[in-house]
C-alpha cells in the first residue's frame, strides 16, 4: 500500500491570487485554498516528497512531518524547487543531509540558486544537500523502486514518477504512448489539470481526463489546479464517478 498525502494543489501562483478578488479566490472553502503543488509519499517504510515549492516549510509544519527519506524533483521551476533552503531543518534533526533526486539539468539550477550551500567553505547552517542525478531509467530509494515518466512542459523536458500503484504527474501538457504504457492500470493516477481552457504548458480539465481513460486508473486526482478552474464545490460533480479534484492536506491510500 502507498499513501500520499497532498501538500498543495495549486498552480505556480497558489490560491488566492495575490490581488486577485474573483469568485474562486474569495471562497470561504478551505479546499479552494491552494498551496503550491507538492506531494508527500509513505510506502514501504520509507517517506518521501515529490517537490519542494515556496510553501515547504508551511507544508511540512501542517502535516507534522518529523522525517524524509528523500526528496524527487520533477524539474526546476521555482514552484517546485524555492523552498529547498528549509531543509536545513531535517538537517539538524537527522544529523545527515537530505537527499535531493533531480536531473543533472535540474542540478544545475539548483547550484545556481543555492550556491551558498554547495560553497568550498559554506556559512555554517546552510542546507546540506546530496545531489543524486537521476533520468529516466528507474531506480531505486532504500529498496522501494522508483519509474521516472517522461513529459513535457511546453518546450521543457520534465519527470513524474510511478511509485508503485500511484502514478504522480504534474505540469504536463504532453506524454508519448511509450511512457503512458509505463503507467497503465495503476490504481490512482495524479496529473495536472490547470484549467478548463487550452493552456501554453499545462493539461486542461479535458486532456487530463483524456490521459486518465488511457491509463485506465481506478481513481484519478487532478493536481496544479488554478483559480480559473472554478470552485471546488461547483466543479467536481460535473467531472466522471472516478475522477475528484484533489485539496491540500486530502490522503489517499492505494489499493496493492
Amino acid at each position: 500500500m502507498t499513501k500520499l498525502t497532498f501538500l498543495g494543489t495549486g498552480t505556480s501562483q497558489g490560491v488566492p491570487v495575490i490581488s486577485c478578488g474573483c469568485w474562486v479566490c474569495t471562497s470561504p472553502d478551505s479546499r479552494d485554498k491552494r498551496l503550491r503543488t507538492s506531494a508527500l509519499i509513505e510506502t514501504e517504510g520509507i517517506t518521501l516528497v515529490i517537490d519542494a515549492g515556496p510553501d515547504f516549510r508551511q507544508q511540512m509544519l501542517r502535516e507534522n512531518v518529523q522525517h524524509i527519506d528523500a526528496i524527487l524533483l520533477t524539474h526546476e521551476h521555482k514552484d517546485h524547487t524555492g523552498g529547498l533552503d528549509d531543509v536545513r531543518a531535517f538537517n539538524y534533526t537527522s544529523g545527515k543531509p537530505v537527499d535531493i533526486y533531480a536531473e543533472e539539468r535540474v542540478q544545475k539550477v539548483i547550484k545556481k540558486d543555492f550556491d551558498y550551500a554547495f560553497a568550498p567553505n559554506p556559512y555554517p547552517g546552510v542546507p546540506e544537500i546530496n545531489l543524486h542525478t537521476i533520468d529516466e531509467r528507474p531506480f531505486q530509494i532504500k529498496g522501494v523502486e522508483i519509474i521516472p515518466i517522461r513529459g513535457l512542459h511546453f518546450k521543457l523536458p520534465i519527470l513524474g514518477f510511478r511509485i508503485g500503484n500511484l502514478a504522480y504527474l504534474t505540469d504536463f501538457n504532453h506524454i508519448t504512448p511509450e511512457e503512458i504504457e509505463k503507467i497503465k492500470g495503476v490504481d490512482i493516477l495524479v496529473v495536472n489539470a490547470l484549467r478548463k481552457e487550452q493552456h501554453l504548458s499545462h493539461f486542461t480539465l479535458s486532456e487530463a481526463l483524456h490521459l486518465s481513460y488511457l491509463v485506465g486508473s481506478r481513481l484519478t486526482y487532478l493536481t496544479h489546479i488554478s483559480h480559473q478552474m472554478g470552485r471546488q464545490a461547483q466543479e467536481e460533480p460535473a467531472l466522471p464517478n472516478h475522477c475528484y479534484m484533489a485539496y491540500d492536506g486530502l490522503k489517499i491510500e492505494t489499493r496493492d
